[in-house]
């Protein structure tokens, strides 16, 4: 089933160490940062751009008035008209000029400048900074920027006026006073904005992950079908939460099989131990003689060694599962393995009336393999084949080798598997006829050994059935180092 929780993730947890708080605080901190910093930027291009204005102000008025003395040195009128009556037509940005003569006495001045300025401030604070702009205040605290620059009266080069020029700059302060006022107004607005609506972006951000937790809650050994339906999640939640899918198909397989493992070693390990319990119970329960009590405890020991060997092929299997297994891998001559395989069961193929034939090819070939666990894997293979092979049948045993990889195979001419069988055919246990027991000696365990063996070389095992037709199992071991041929 799919789950859609709706329960918070933070019951009973600290807001400051929750995800979506830490989230809200950096969505908070960059928007502070960067309206800050934007504003603040924004401040410091109209501080330049009106200084810059006032500075041209400044240096048009100075070339204006030079150029009048310099060119026209007896047009008073003009000289009047620029000095005395035009700043007082100005509503704004009010400016004031005081024309001085060689010997530092007043000529002209603007009406009203000695009211606004202290001349004789204006005269020591600029005196020593001809030509360049000096900020200054005004007698009612008004900002001023002032000027004094000499010009060459008419065409005499050593004859020459002093010009003061001082402008009003209160308007342009008061606009960069409102500016402030309003960089610190946005400043404490999104101060109490921004931490809000990043919180509620976080907290909707993660809603997912919320739903990831509140399914992952709901999981146990006993409830392995909860589902994270991820339909409408982001790119990224939506590959976490398929993810997370695939971790609980996984685990529920193995839980599941974990499960038939369990049932199985509790059959497979209660009938032997039941078969000696009985007969020795049988055999107590009145005197019998020394044959008979032979044959119980013959009977005793057929049950007890197919114990052991169950018992070793599970202690084999969980050994080849662990992650700290390692393979005690030698330079192995297939071919001969094989060949020596061939001549182990050469004499049971006689017994059971089947052909064991093998086609290996004429050259040795030589693998970094695991001797011991290769045997092993061949050998259940080809005495599975001749277990259920009937008389008149036939073994094959092949090898094919390549310059990466070895390919093995056992085929025979037995009945074959049933097809809804052989995708379980690995599984531990696992047996196509199920009345099939100790009367053939099978536990269901070969092919997963085989497969574990195949699996920890880095192979992968197949088998191929049809019923009547007999059965081939092969597996493919890549090679440790490049063929080599002796």
């Amino acid at each position: 089933m799919f789950w859609k929780p709706t329960r918070g993730l933070f019951t009973g947890t600290r807001l400051w160490r929750t995800l979506a708080f830490r989230l809200a605080a950096a969505y908070a901190l960059a928007g502070l940062f960067l309206v800050s910093l934007a504003t603040a930027s924004l401040y410091l291009v109209l501080v330049r751009e009106l200084e810059k204005s006032t500075q041209l102000f400044l240096a048009d008025k100075v070339h204006v008035l030079s150029t009048l003395l310099r060119d026209r040195p007896e047009d008073a009128d003009a000289l009047r008209e620029e000095i005395e009556l035009e700043s007082a037509a100005r509503q704004y940005e009010h400016f004031y000029i005081r024309l001085l003569d060689e010997h530092n006495k007043p000529l002209l001045m603007t009406p009203g400048m000695a009211s606004q300025l202290d001349l004789e401030q204006l005269s020591e604070q600029t005196g020593s900074r001809l030509g360049r702009t000096v900020a200054m205040m005004g007698r009612n605290q008004l900002p001023f920027r002032v000027i004094t620059v000499r010009s060459s009266l008419g065409s005499s080069l050593t004859q020459k006026d002093t010009l003061q020029i001082a402008i009003d700059v209160s308007e342009k302060e008061a606009l960069l006073a409102r500016f402030r006022l309003w960089f610190w107004g946005v400043f404490l607005a999104t101060a109490a904005l921004f931490p809000w609506v990043g919180y509620h972006i976080a907290r909707r951000g993660i809603r997912p992950v919320e739903e990831m937790a509140t399914t992952a809650r709901h999981i146990s050994s006993t409830n392995l079908r909860e589902r994270i339906l991820a339909d409408g999640y982001p790119f990224e939640l939506a590959s976490l939460a398929s993810t997370f899918n695939d971790m609980l198909d996984r685990l529920e397989d193995s839980f599941e099989r974990i499960s038939r493992f369990s049932a199985d070693i509790a059959h497979d390990l209660r009938t032997p131990v039941n078969n000696i319990r009985g007969e020795a119970e049988v055999a107590l329960s009145r005197a019998r003689s020394s044959h008979e009590y032979r044959e119980v405890i013959e009977s005793c020991l057929e049950e007890a060694v197919r114990l052991s060997e169950l018992i070793g092929d599970l202690l084999f299997l969980a050994r080849a599962e662990s992650p700290l297994t390692r393979l005690r891998s030698e330079p192995v001559d297939v071919r001969e393995l094989l060949w020596g395989l061939k001549e182990y069961y050469e004499a049971w193929a006689v017994d059971c009336g089947v052909d064991l034939h093998m086609t290996l090819g004429d050259e040795p070939i030589i693998a970094e393999l695991d001797r011991a666990l290769l045997q092993r894997a061949v050998g259940n293979l080809v005495s599975n084949s001749l277990a259920h092979t009937p008389p008149g049948g036939s073994v094959h045993l092949e090898i094919e080798a390549s310059a990466s990889s070895i390919q093995i195979a056992v085929s025979d001419t037995g009945a074959g598997i049933p097809a809804d069988s052989l995708p379980r055919v690995f599984d531990r246990f696992f047996r196509v006829d199920t009345s099939r027991s100790k009367g053939s000696g099978g536990t269901g365990l070969g092919l997963a050994i085989v497969q574990s063996i195949v699996q920890l070389h880095g192979g992968k095992a197949e088998i191929s059935s049809q019923l009547g037709h007999g059965t081939r199992v092969s597996f493919c071991i890549p090679f440790s180092r490049q063929m080599t041929k002796l």
